[in-house]
């Protein structure tokens, strides 16, 4: 197997098909940044398009053969692009080495002293961007890689010149495996991407051997509130600390005080003190992340100054509970959610927040993932005061199951569907009063509607 180690050298030149990405258009960045000479294709226009082309930085919209030339030494892919792509082929055909994003990242992260992986089901976008405010805090200097925009950055991704990355690591496709981390976060393990997964316990298989990856002297860094996590790990040889709210936790909180949408807590280190924190950011699940966060910095030696100053500055991640303005008087935000378990976390937090009505408009992420998890989703969808129902958003996958949103919409007592986004905009016109808080709620493009409603 060819390893992308090989073509880190000035010079070289590459090739990145569907570059557009938030992950692709990062890499490609901080591989033109370290000098390498980069031209990539994408099938649309798109601000990150625009941004590398300023950056110098070729781009072509659309996929054909003639992109790969006879100059370019190797191509990089992201994982919607398959073989029968034509400058995939153009690209075997020529004997041009072809690479996964992944193992593209997986060997940049090897070039650093302190690789910190984040991974788990739910929470990484967040808590790899509290990490980042944490080492920003402290001076560290550290390059970054999220699966989403942090306001800090105002992009979601950065090159340092110090000698740590910060990178969310996707457990889908086994993408993790590819890394090397140095410190290896797990926040929790549920049974998702069941497209490739067979089950839990083959989920759980790929997150012991994602802990396996870190080197003898690494560190993982556990949640001990979570069942799935603390089995998966058992008998694992190497350091383990643990996060969470119980009391055998190595990093927990105490004094934990609601105060709206923020919470002040003190964190507690192996007994002692280590800091007071104050988040701008709402819910119990956030008061986890930045545990999970500490945890993380504490293993590469950083002190509770810059922990406590890191997260006072975070005031979430985009697409993570994102205020988007108001409309009739309703406060309308926006959030990824798209597993059951992180719209139970997601309508949990509302609920503390006092709103007379809960509108959730909700785009169910890929038709395989609708079917597996349907009686769960009908569970946290009739929580809500009003749920309104987009069609189910395809993403890599085509209906082969024959599923709707309208199908959710049944079981749902007082659901509404709404086959299009201009039906969902002109029902939640209607629906908007004072008091009301309207999400939209997805991974997929449902984050337009609440747009262009506060338009």
């Amino acid at each position: 197997m060819m390893d992308f180690n090989e073509y880190l050298w000035p010079g070289n030149r590459g090739h990145m098909v569907g570059i557009g990405g938030v992950s692709m258009s990062s890499l490609a960045e901080v591989l033109a940044g370290m000098g390498l000479v980069i031209s990539g294709s994408d099938t649309n226009e798109s601000r990150n398009v625009q941004n590398l082309r300023a950056l110098g930085i070729p781009v072509t919209i659309g996929h054909a053969a003639e992109n790969i030339t006879d100059e370019v030494q190797f191509v990089v892919r992201t994982a919607a692009v398959h073989d029968e792509n034509p400058e995939i082929a153009a690209a075997r055909v020529k004997g041009i080495p072809v690479f996964e994003r992944t193992q593209a990242w997986g060997a940049i992260s090897k070039d650093y002293k302190n690789a910190l992986c984040i991974s788990g089901t739910h929470g990484k976008t967040t808590t790899t961007s509290m990490c980042t405010h944490i080492l920003m805090a402290a001076e560290s200097d550290p390059t970054v890689m999220i699966g989403g925009t942090l306001p800090l950055l105002n992009a979601g991704h950065r090159v340092g010149h110090g000698n740590t990355i910060i990178m969310e690591a996707c457990e889908y496709y086994n993408s993790f495996l590819s890394f090397y981390p140095t410190v290896a976060v797990i926040l929790n393990i549920e049974a998702d991407h069941l497209d490739f997964f067979k089950d839990l316990a083959d989920v759980e298989r790929s997150f012991r051997a994602f802990a396996e990856r870190t080197p003898i002297n690494g560190t993982v860094v556990a949640n001990a509130d979570d069942e799935n996590t603390m089995r998966t790990l058992a008998g694992l040889h190497r350091e383990v600390i643990t996060f969470g709210l119980g009391e055998n936790a190595d990093v927990t909180a105490r004094n934990i005080e609601f105060i709206g949408a923020n919470s002040h807590f003190d964190v507690i280190y192996r007994g002692k003190k280590f800091t007071d924190v104050t988040l701008h950011v709402p819910g119990l699940h956030n008061v986890k992340n930045a545990l999970a966060a500490t945890a993380a910095v504490i293993s590469l030696g950083i002190g509770p100054t810059a922990v406590k100053y890191g997260l006072a500055g975070f005031n979430g991640a985009g697409r993570r509970f994102e205020f988007k303005g108001k409309y009739n008087g309703a406060d309308v935000y926006d959030d990824y959610a798209h597993h059951p378990g992180e719209l139970k976390v997601l309508l949990d937090t509302v609920e503390q927040l006092g709103y007379k009505r809960t509108i959730l408009v909700f785009q169910p992420h890929t038709y395989t993932r609708t079917a597996a998890l349907f009686d769960d989703f009908v569970r946290q969808l009739r929580r809500p005061t009003v749920a309104v129902l987009a069609e189910i958003y395809a993403a890599r996958e085509k209906n082969t199951i024959g599923i709707s949103s309208a199908a959710l919409a049944e079981r749902v007592p007082g659901s509404l569907f709404c086959p299009s986004f201009q039906e969902l905009e002109n029902t939640l016109r209607v629906l908007a009063q004072p008091g009301d808080i309207i999400l939209t709620v997805g991974a997929g493009d449902v984050y337009k509607v609440g747009e262009n409603l506060v338009k």
